[in-house]
C-alpha cells in the first residue's frame, strides 16, 4: 500500500472529525502518556489492524503500539487486538477514526466470509462492486479482500465494464463492444453486463471478455453457462443473498458480485478504553 495515499486519506478523516481542533480534548488534557485498549465486544473476523499504526502516526506524536491480533483472524469478544500507548490527547483526537475504520471493515470482512464458506465447493468466487462509501472505497474493498472475496475494478479508471446505458449510447451490444476495443488499451479486459439469453449470444460472438448475468433466472444462468462454457468468464449479479448465493454458484459462474459485501455490512462492536 502506498504511504502517501494512507496519509492523505487519514489526514483528511482527521480533518473532518476534528477540522480546527477538538475543543473538549483540548480544554481537559493534560498532554500525559497513557495507554488505550482496543478490544472486541463481539465475535468477527478481524479487518483493518495493519492501517492503525500509520493512523496513529498522522499527528506526528510519540507512540508505540502493540498489535495482538492479525487480519483475517476470528476475534472473540473481549479478547485485545491492540494497545496503544502516547500523550492522552492523541489518543483522544485519532479514537473514532481508529474505531469507524476497525468496525466498518470488520464488519465487511465478517459478511464476506459468511458468504463465502457457503459457496466454498463451488469454483464461484464472491467479488465487490462500485457500491461502496464514497472516500472510504480503498479500506472497504480491502476488508472484502481480508473476508475471502475477490475485488472486482477499483473505479471507472481500471476496467471496461458495458453496462445498459451504455449499451443503449452506442446502439447495441456488438457496437458498444466494439467501441470500447477500439477506443480503449489492448490490455484491458472488456466486460458486458447482459439481461438475457440473447444478449449473451450477441456477447459471445463479439468476443467479450467477461459476461455479467444480470438479474437472469437460475435456469437461464445455467443455459447460457452450458451453452457457452470457454467462450467468456461469466459473473452473476443482482438479488442476490445467502439464501439463492448455492444454486448461483451451481449454476456455474465464475464469480459472484454482490454490492450488498459493502451495503449491507454491519458494524462490529469495538471500542478502546484508557488503562
Amino acid at each position: 500500500m502506498n504511504p502517501v495515499f494512507l496519509e492523505k486519506m487519514f489526514e483528511f478523516y482527521l480533518l473532518e472529525d476534528a477540522y480546527f481542533s477538538d475543543i473538549t480534548t483540548d480544554a481537559i488534557s493534560q498532554g500525559t502518556i497513557k495507554t488505550a485498549r482496543i478490544t472486541a465486544k463481539e465475535d468477527f473476523i478481524l479487518a483493518g489492524a495493519v492501517f492503525l499504526e500509520p493512523l496513529f502516526k498522522i499527528l506526528k506524536e510519540p507512540f508505540d503500539i502493540k498489535i495482538f491480533k492479525q487480519d483475517g483472524e476470528r476475534i472473540k469478544k473481549g479478547e485485545i487486538i491492540a494497545k496503544v500507548t502516547s500523550k492522552d490527547y492523541s489518543l483522544l483526537y485519532v479514537e473514532r477514526i481508529c474505531l469507524n475504520m476497525l468496525q466498518r471493515m470488520s464488519g465487511i470482512a465478517t459478511k464476506t466470509r459468511n458468504l463465502s464458506n457457503l459457496i466454498k465447493n463451488y469454483k464461484a468466487k464472491i467479488v465487490d462492486t462500485r457500491k461502496t462509501t464514497p472516500g472510504f472505497r480503498f479500506f472497504e474493498k480491502y476488508a472484502v479482500r481480508i473476508g475471502g472475496g475477490l475485488n472486482h475494478r477499483m473505479g471507472l479508471f481500471d476496467a471496461v465494464l458495458i453496462k445498459d446505458n451504455h449499451i443503449k449510447d452506442a446502439g447495441g451490444v456488438t457496437s458498444a463492444i466494439e467501441q470500447a476495443r477500439m477506443n480503449t488499451s489492448f490490455t484491458a479486459k472488456i466486460e458486458v453486463e447482459c439481461e438475457n439469453k440473447s444478449m449473451v449470444e450477441e456477447a459471445v460472438n463479439a468476443d467479450a471478455d467477461i459476461i455479467m448475468l444480470d438479474n437472469m433466472s437460475i435456469k437461464d444462468m445455467k443455459e447460457v453457462i452450458d451453452r457457452f462454457e470457454g467462450k467468456a468468464i461469466f459473473e452473476a449479479s443482482g438479488n442476490i443473498d445467502k439464501n439463492n448465493i448455492k444454486d448461483v454458484a451451481a449454476a456455474g459462474v465464475d464469480f459472484i458480485s454482490m454490492g450488498a459485501l459493502t451495503h449491507h455490512s454491519l458494524w462490529v462492536d469495538i471500542n478502546m478504553k484508557m488503562e
